[in-house]
């Protein structure tokens, strides 16, 4: 009878996956003493894609776990020495102190430092760290789509895409908004290789031997037709470009900076918080 009840409350479960999301006590999936496990909460827990057979087993998993779990704490609550729930509990509030205190000095400086830093900061930063943006990754500028084999016209497109032509651009724009499965045009921006290559099935052991030997890549499977034109390309072991490694000079400079900016700001709040009476000195130190 406990199976039949549980493999129900699955079949349910995976319906309510598959459909809109019950509310309130419907949603309810499993109860133990006052703490409700909900389907919405197990739902979210299920990689999207997963089979009906693989949700169903993931599915138990998390509810037995988040039982086993419940009735752990509950057992520790009741049999836990008060001295040491004192602990937990102070313990709780100085990692939810510091936890407040990070999270806040962090948005300080992505408002306020992380602004501060002017074009000509970053390019002198950047000219004279040259060894900091070694690539350890090759980069490339270039066009891929991603095709399906029984798509019209698929012999013209694989003329289009060797070409930079303005005219064989616009062909390509047109074509992929009916047919592409993918397209994506990156000839004015440096991409990582490797994720450009996630996309295609081949197996590239050596991305600066691979670069070297190959301007065009053109490969197929069951499928698919794969086409890439890489336009430039910079190799393992070379510099970053300036606008490529942008984002890294600023986290750099802010990490560079913040540690005096955080002083500096502690220390104006402790002044004015002392010069208002915000703060109180009953004795001498």
């Amino acid at each position: 009878m406990r199976y039949c009840f549980i493999f129900i409350a699955f079949v349910s479960l995976l319906c309510a996956c598959r459909g809109t999301q019950p509310a309130g006590d419907a949603d309810a999936l499993v109860k133990v003493k006052d703490r409700t496990l909900s389907r919405s909460e197990v739902k979210r827990a299920i990689p999207r894609g997963a089979s009906s057979a693989d949700s169903l087993l993931l599915a138990e998993s998390l509810v037995k776990k988040w039982v086993k779990d419940v009735l752990v704490y509950d057992v520790a609550q009741r049999n836990l020495e008060r001295d040491e729930k004192a602990e937990v509990d102070r313990l709780v509030e100085e990692y939810r102190h510091s936890l407040i205190r990070y999270r806040y000095q962090e948005q300080l400086i992505r408002e306020r430092l992380s602004s501060e830093f002017q074009e000509s900061d970053k390019l002198r930063y950047y000219e004279e760290n040259q060894k900091k943006f070694v690539l350890d990754k090759a980069l490339v500028k270039g066009l891929f789509l991603k095709i399906p084999l029984d798509a019209p016209g698929l012999s013209e497109v694989k003329g289009w895409y060797r070409s930079t032509a303005e005219a064989s651009l616009e062909k390509i724009e047109k074509y992929s908004v009916q047919n592409a499965t993918i397209y994506d045009y990156f000839y004015d921006k440096w991409v990582d290789f490797d994720e450009v290559m996630d996309n295609i099935p081949v197996y590239v052991p050596d991305a600066n031997s691979f670069l070297k030997a190959n301007k065009f890549v053109e490969v197929a499977d069951s499928s698919y037709c794969y086409l890439l034109n890489i336009k430039e390309y910079l190799p393992v072991g070379s510099v970053a470009p300036y606008d490529y490694a942008s984002a890294q000079i600023v986290e750099l400079l802010v990490n560079l900076r913040k540690v005096d900016f955080l002083k500096s700001f502690e220390e104006e709040l402790y002044n004015d918080a002392v010069r208002s009476g915000e703060v109180e000195f009953y004795a001498e130190p």
